[in-house]
């Protein structure tokens, strides 16, 4: 096993790899906790699918589709997130339709673009192997930014994601504060898009904070635990992947949802032997 690990990372590309699994691990973690606290997977899909429209314009306008889906899920994020705050009866329609928008606009841009395109899958199903140097510097400078905006604005996370009302009641501008956890989530998803993919996305984003949250009351240490389990997740599935010549991108979700399932599966025996076995208050 250490020779074959030693053997790959003699390799630039399982190196690049390693890296952007690191550097994707820690947003997740941290942007991930905040999903899950403030039970928003859907609108964090609806960004992700949407993203798929800044890699056409990437495309159609000739340059890095990383940055044309920046650009883009900012877009969709600021939208859906104003959408989600003023419309809150008919908010998972409206959303869903841009989601379907974007995807549409950007296979209309891909269609439109002239030229070969021969890794657009890898946008939508994830190419961790085929990550150039560049975009790690873009994943570095993006991981850099989410963490001083999640330090800046801590305190205001916080108050709006367990108690929005005390928030409000508080002077915190609790809408402000929402559409900036928006755009942290369209940073991530952009981060995401080349390790696994826009379609399994939200699987990367949730999976390790929502087994984080079964172990870790307190947001930090949540944010630190899906960090780390994040990270172990992605190193286990790419050097599976490289061993068992799979995809990498299924491989790190099979991994992380294998995790998952055997976390709720403990949980619920724990909590079967202890209604079985409670513990005596004293006494016989």
């Amino acid at each position: 096993m250490i020779e074959m690990i030693v053997e790959a990372l003699q390799y630039t590309f399982m190196r690049n790899a390693l890296l952007a699994g690191v550097l994707v691990s820690v947003a997740c973690g941290i942007v991930g906790t905040l999903v899950v606290v403030n039970r928003i997977v859907f609108i964090s899909g609806g960004i992700a699918h949407a993203a798929y429209g800044g890699i056409g314009l990437g495309y159609y306008l000739k340059v890095n589709p990383v940055l044309g889906a920046i650009v883009f899920s900012l877009a969709a994020a600021l939208g859906m997130g104003a959408v989600q705050r003023k419309t809150r009866q008919r908010a998972d329609t409206i959303i869903g339709v841009m989601w379907a928008i974007g995807m549409a606009v950007g296979i209309l841009f891909v269609d439109l673009s002239e030229g070969y395109k021969a890794d657009l899958m890898s946008y939508l199903f994830g190419s961790i192997l085929a990550v150039p140097s560049s975009d790690l510097w873009i994943m570095l400078g993006l991981d850099m930014l989410i963490i001083a905006l999640v330090v800046l604005f801590y305190k205001e996370l916080l108050a709006i994601s367990y108690d929005e009302t005390f928030a409000t009641v508080e002077n915190v501008p609790v809408d402000a504060i929402y559409l900036v956890l928006v755009c942290m989530i369209a940073l991530t998803v952009v981060m995401m898009m080349r390790v696994v993919g826009l379609i399994m996305v939200i699987a990367m984003l949730t999976m390790p904070a929502a087994i984080s949250g079964q172990y870790a009351r307190d947001i930090k240490r949540m944010m630190v635990l899906s960090s780390v389990l994040g990270v172990a997740f992605t190193v286990a599935g790419l050097f599976l992947s490289y061993a068992l010549n799979l995809t990498s991108g299924a491989t790190i979700i099979l991994v992380s949802g294998t995790a998952y399932l055997l976390s709720m599966g403990g949980r619920a025996v724990l909590h079967r032997r202890q209604a079985a076995f409670p513990l005596r208050s004293g006494g016989d």
